[in-house]
C-alpha cells in the first residue's frame, strides 16, 4: 500500500498516511482516461453556434441579371454562398455535443488519474488547510512552503470561503471540494494538494 507524508501549512512533515490500493495503486487505463476527458470537454460546449444559410440572409430576392445573353454565369440570387455577403454553405448550426459515460468507466478513469499523481509524486497531503481571513499572500506562502508554487489544485472537504477567496487571484491555482473533483482537473494541474479529512472522505466513498 502506498504511503505519503502528511505536511502542515508550514511545509513540515507531521505524520504519514497509508493510501488505499484500490484508489491510489490501481492499474492505469489510458483508454478510460481519454474517453472521460473527451466527454468532459465535449459536455462543456454549449452548441449555440449558428451561421446563416442563403435562405436566412436578408435580401437577394431579385435575380441579379437575366439568365441568357450577358456572357456571364447564370445567377439566381446575390445571397448564394459564392457571393460576398451571401449565405454560408455547410456552416455550423445549433446542436448538442453531450456524451454520456457510465459510472464504472468514470471510476476507472478517476482511479487511474489519482494513481498517476501518486506515482509521479504530485499528490501532497496536508494535515489541515484553513485560513482565518482573505489573504492571497498567506495562500502563496503556504503553496511555496509545500513546494506547490506552480499549477496546483487545492482539494478541501467542504467549501472554505477563506481558502477559495485567497486562492482566487493566484494564476494557475484552483480550489475544489472533494465531491466535485474530476479527471480533467486532476491531470491538468501539476500538483494536487488535498486536506487529510478530504482524503479520508475520498477513500470512504470509493474504497
Amino acid at each position: 500500500m502506498p504511503t505519503v507524508n502528511v505536511l502542515n501549512m508550514e511545509g513540515k512533515v507531521c505524520g504519514e498516511v497509508t493510501l488505499s490500493d484500490k484508489i491510489f495503486a490501481a492499474e492505469i487505463n489510458n483508454a478510460a482516461v481519454h474517453s472521460v476527458v473527451r466527454a468532459y470537454l465535449l459536455n462543456q460546449r454549449q452548441g449555440t453556434q449558428s451561421t446563416l444559410t442563403r435562405s436566412e440572409v436578408r435580401g437577394g430576392g431579385r435575380k441579379p441579371w437575366r439568365q441568357k445573353g450577358t456572357g456571364r454565369a447564370r445567377q439566381g440570387s446575390t445571397r448564394a454562398p459564392q457571393w460576398t455577403h451571401g449565405g454560408i454553405a455547410l456552416g455550423p448550426k445549433p446542436r448538442c455535443y453531450r456524451v454520456s459515460i457510465n459510472k464504472k468507466l468514470k471510476r476507472v478513469a478517476l482511479f487511474s488519474a489519482l494513481t498517476s499523481k501518486v506515482a509521479s509524486n504530485e499528490l501532497i497531503v496536508v494535515d489541515n488547510i484553513a485560513l482565518d481571513s482573505y489573504k492571497t499572500k498567506s495562500m502563496v506562502n503556504f503553496l511555496n512552503a509545500i513546494n506547490a508554487d506552480g499549477k496546483a489544485m487545492i482539494v478541501t472537504l467542504d467549501v472554505n470561503e477563506y481558502v477559495v477567496g485567497s486562492a482566487a487571484n493566484i494564476p494557475g491555482v484552483i480550489t475544489a471540494p472533494v465531491n466535485t473533483i474530476n479527471v480533467y482537473d486532476i491531470l491538468k494541474y501539476d500538483k494536487m494538494v488535498i486536506a487529510k479529512d478530504a482524503l479520508a472522505k475520498l477513500e470512504e466513498v470509493y474504497a
